[in-house]
């Protein structure tokens, strides 16, 4: 890391004069700001260097003009080195072959945006641009490089505390999934009571057709804040032979796969941690034997510049800052917690980078919500990525799209789309205060409040789920075509008999940000508060699942899916049965459990109810506390009767007597 200075003839131009422009007062966080870096092509005398000035775009049109100053100590990269610019504005760095060049957007300031709200703030370099052909265009060739690429930034009012909306994969793979996008979280982006300051979206943007990126940014450009992306497995040209080119579509569509930006007292460092093609690195070909094995596979890894990178931005930053990873990979997961493509390589390294740091790690990948705590340890971490524990909190973010837009429609006509960990479609808000932060996940189309799923786990409700199970695990050609049993199947898990509280039934509580440090207390008909027990530790043990450890509200939706059985008389096979994600259709079928079941989970708790609970109406209050984040509370109303009562309506009563 080292400041750098320019020509004196290029910084005079930049400083004469400033003194007497007019200073408007600084814009907040969502003021408009549009324009683009100031690339320009003079004659060049340096091929090694690549230089250019950061500077205070007062006038606000993206262009370096007389008057202008530079900005000093602010970060600029390649992808690798990290500089300081002088006092001047002035930075020089090393040229690579194939690069990003870009600056750190620096606390107490902005970037541009276009007018999609995508960040302004860097210049791709590959002069011979994509070696071959790809689906969806590469990148064309960059030519020479540029005489000088200067950085405008503008002042912001947007101080030590903000927050922004984290989200998990938004993922459309049609135009019919980017409207739901449009319908679910711009629409309530909109509505919520505060304006995010950012979007930050960890990856998978799109689902492989990145046709749709341009309309995908235009439509969550509508909430109207800057949008941070990572990128994903799905975002990838997959055509691409080498994981340095199969970004080339990405980096012409939004820009760098690794970049950094700060606001307030954060710095986030933005991974692109999926190796695709996998196995070039020969570490990785020599511990990941799966990236030989399978054609073009992907494995979650670091790799040795994104180590320099984030080692340099680290030296360039104060280490009281909080430092915020994002990366699409997990960098560890529950779900996920003994497959190896599916976390990230190289953790004992990175640990070491940020030791003694805050620091806090946001992923998407697996739509689960998974909010680990420091000291938490799974079986198979240790096998899989090296680590036994956690040393800061690692949240897997959930899903914008949920269930890849899966389920039954909701009443907004988008899919439902429950999680595998029961938790609904929904996203993150990341509510920064100097370094403290609290993490509060916003469920989709529910009330902004709402943070838990309320049930009752019995008998019959087990062994319903049990008997779907075994039908859904074998396999699908030699099956019977409809399900043993579906919903209307089961006994309303609210309604218990004696039966049901002799053979143990008991409580759960779906709390989807529920994590080891989370309380959580029920009160039945208003007693003294006792402790609900969580069913997964997260202290070494592997993943417990089965009806036992599931989530009864969620599983009732999961396990049976009208949508599948949706017919017309149009002639469009396309309007037939049920459409999602990159399949052409699913053909009409009865209704039946589609996608994934929320049979194993880190955030459910559960109460056994007494067998001697007295008949009658009982009630059930759920409260919940959290180290970071909102407090919560719910109410469950239940019932015990002494046997099981008639579920539909009693004709042979009614039978019995003639009408008067």
């Amino acid at each position: 890391m080292t400041k750098t200075s320019l020509p004196i003839a290029m910084l005079v131009s930049i400083t004469c004069g400033h003194a007497g422009m007019a200073m408007a007062a600084p814009p907040g966080a969502n003021a408009r700001y549009f324009a683009t870096v100031d690339v320009r092509r003079d004659a060049r005398s340096d091929d090694k260097a690549i230089t250019g000035v950061v500077f205070d775009d007062a006038n606000r049109n993206g262009r370096l003009d007389a008057g202008e100053r530079g900005v000093p100590d602010i970060k600029v990269s390649n992808g690798r080195e990290v500089v300081l610019t002088d006092q001047r504005g002035g930075y020089s760095l090393p040229v690579r072959s194939d690069m990003s060049v870009f600056v750190v957007q620096p606390s107490g300031w902005r970037v541009p945006t276009d007018r999609r709200w995508v960040p302004q703030f860097a210049y791709e370099h590959k002069p011979a641009g994509s070696p071959k052909a790809l689906r969806y265009g590469g990148l064309p060739p960059t030519g020479p490089l540029p005489s000088a690429i200067n950085f405008p930034i503008i002042p912001t009012e947007s101080g030590q505390s903000f927050n922004c909306a984290v989200l998990g994969d938004v993922q459309p793979a049609s135009n019919i999934e980017v409207g739901y996008v449009r319908d679910s979280l711009v629409r309530e982006l909109l509505n919520a009571p505060k304006k995010p300051a950012c979007l930050l979206a960890l990856g998978d943007i799109v689902s492989d057709d990145l046709h749709l990126i341009p309309r995908t940014a235009e439509v969550m450009g509508a909430v109207g804040a800057p949008q941070w992306w990572v990128q994903g497995n799905h975002d990838y040209d997959h055509d691409a032979d080498h994981d340095i080119d199969s970004s080339d579509t990405w980096r012409r569509l939004y820009g760098p796969n690794n970049y950094a930006f700060e606001m307030g007292q954060a710095v986030f460092i933005v991974l692109d941690n999926v190796s695709f093609p996998c196995g070039e690195d020969p570490r990785e070909a020599r511990e990941r034997p799966f990236c030989k094995q399978y054609w073009k596979t992907y494995n979650g890894r670091l790799l040795p510049d994104q180590m320099t990178f984030i080692a340099n931005v680290l030296k360039a930053t104060d280490p009281k800052k909080l430092v915020v990873f994002a990366a699409h990979i997990p960098f560890v997961g529950f779900d996920n917690s003994e497959s190896q493509p599916h976390q990230t390589d190289n953790l004992g390294e990175l640990y070491a980078l940020v030791k003694g740091r805050p620091a806090l790690s946001l992923t998407g990948h697996s739509h689960t919500l998974e909010n680990l705590a420091p000291g938490d340890s799974m079986a198979g971490w240790k096998d899989t990525v090296g680590v036994t524990t956690i040393p800061f909190r690692h949240l897997v973010a959930g899903a914008v799209a949920g269930d890849w837009w899966g389920g039954d429609y909701d009443i907004d006509g988008t899919p439902m789309s429950i999680q595998g960990d029961g938790s609904p479609r929904g996203y993150v808000d990341f509510a920064v205060d100097g370094t403290a932060y609290t993490l509060d996940y916003r469920g989709s189309g529910l009330p902004r409040d709402r943070a838990m799923w309320l049930s009752v786990s019995t008998p019959a409700f087990r062994d319903w789920a049990d008997k779907i199970f075994a039908w859904r695990d074998a396999p699908e050609d030699t099956r019977d075509p409809v399900p043993p049993l579906t919903v209307q199947d089961l006994p309303d898990v609210k309604l218990l008999s004696k039966a049901d509280l002799a053979g143990q039934s008991w409580i759960t509580a779906d709390i989807w940000m529920g994590d080891s440090t989370t309380k959580v207390m029920v009160s039945i008909d208003g007693a003294t508060p006792a402790p609900m027990t969580r069913t997964q530790n997260l202290k070494g043990e592997g993943i417990r699942s089965g009806a036992a450890y599931s989530d009864p509200f969620a599983l009732q939706r999961q396990l049976t899916m009208a949508r599948t059985a949706i017919q017309s008389r149009s002639g469009d096979a396309e309007a037939q049965g049920y459409v999602q994600g990159r399949q052409k259709r699913l053909p009409p079928m009865p209704p039946q459990p589609r996608g994934s079941r929320a049979d194993h989970s880190p955030h459910i708790w559960r109460y056994d109810l007494p067998a001697g609970l007295a008949e009658g109406l009982h009630t059930a209050v759920v409260a919940v506390t959290r180290d970071q984040g909102e407090p919560a509370r719910d109410t469950l109303v239940f019932e015990v009767r002494s046997a099981p009562l008639k579920r539909t309506f009693d004709f042979e009563h009614w039978n019995r007597f003639k009408n008067q």
